[in-house]
């Protein structure tokens, strides 16, 4: 268990739909305590899939979970080693936009009808700005993540690109999945109530609310980016190795990601 000061609380500009998780830096590594539910897991498990899948090890933050006291309370939650280099800055879509434009990337993108449109527009915006000619790609793999792993909060707020000291733009290694596997058990997803009836209540936040129809869209335009290779005994193992959560929460997750590979079985090689 780690101890976590006051004057170690970090504030971020970046929002979130599911509130605020508290978060501390100490020696380089981020804790963030769950707010919600089971977040440190879902990140913990999110990760760890990601290095069955063909993504670079620089494209994802790992995550392990992390038991920590805070004055006289104790949380779950999990930790990760800050990649930001030295005098570099995370800046998200929504903030980059409005400083550009004045006005809302969110507000704007679905301002239009066609979901496609949306994307490309989503896209183009973001090139423009950036240079980052492969952004189509990098969002195609954020959203084929999110639509598995059912991540409620890819918005605009939390959609971010690195700035360097010299002005030029990089891609954001992928991070922030604890809204993902249904872990708001507090308000949305209680673990009392049946995941078969749970995971279409999921909504997505990034192009449109249905999962299925904001990956259609961004396949159509930027293909399938993302193959995953791992079993059920893969899941089952990487969940026996956690050492805080409950066997309750450890079953549903794996239920879950039985569920979600069973339907997007095309992401299998």
């Amino acid at each position: 268990m780690v101890r976590l000061l006051e004057q170690e609380i970090q504030g971020e500009g970046r929002k979130s739909s599911k509130g605020n998780q508290l978060k501390w830096e100490k020696n380089g590594i981020w804790y963030k305590a769950d707010y919600a539910g089971y977040e440190g897991l879902t990140e913990y498990v999110v990760s760890r899939l990601l290095t069955f899948s063909n993504l670079e090890k620089e494209e994802y933050v790992v995550y392990q979970t992390e038991e920590m006291q805070y004055k006289q309370n104790r949380y779950t939650g999990c930790r990760s080693k800050n990649f930001l280099p030295e005098g570099w800055k995370l800046i998200t879509l929504e903030r980059l936009f409005q400083s550009m434009y004045g006005k809302s990337l969110h507000q704007s993108v679905y301002s239009i009808r066609d979901y496609e449109e949306r994307v490309r527009f989503f896209v183009e915006q973001t090139i423009d700005i950036t240079g980052l000619q492969e952004f189509g790609g990098y969002l195609s793999k954020l959203l084929t993540l999110d639509a598995f792993f059912l991540n409620e909060d890819r918005h605009t707020h939390n959609i971010a690109v690195l700035l360097d000291e010299a002005g030029r733009y990089h891609y954001c290694p992928i991070f922030d999945n604890g809204a993902a596997l249904l872990s708001d058990t507090t308000l949305d997803y209680p673990l009392t109530g049946k995941i078969e009836s749970m995971i279409p209540e999921a909504e997505a936040k990034t192009i449109c609310t249905n999962f299925d129809e904001q990956l259609d869209a961004v396949e159509n335009l930027y293909g399938r980016p993302v193959c995953f290779q791992f079993g059920d005994r893969d899941v089952e193992q990487l969940l026996a190795d956690e050492p805080y959560y409950p066997g309750e929460i450890k079953r549903r997750v794996q239920r879950i990601i039985r569920r979600q590979k069973n339907k997007y079985q095309y992401l299998f090689a």
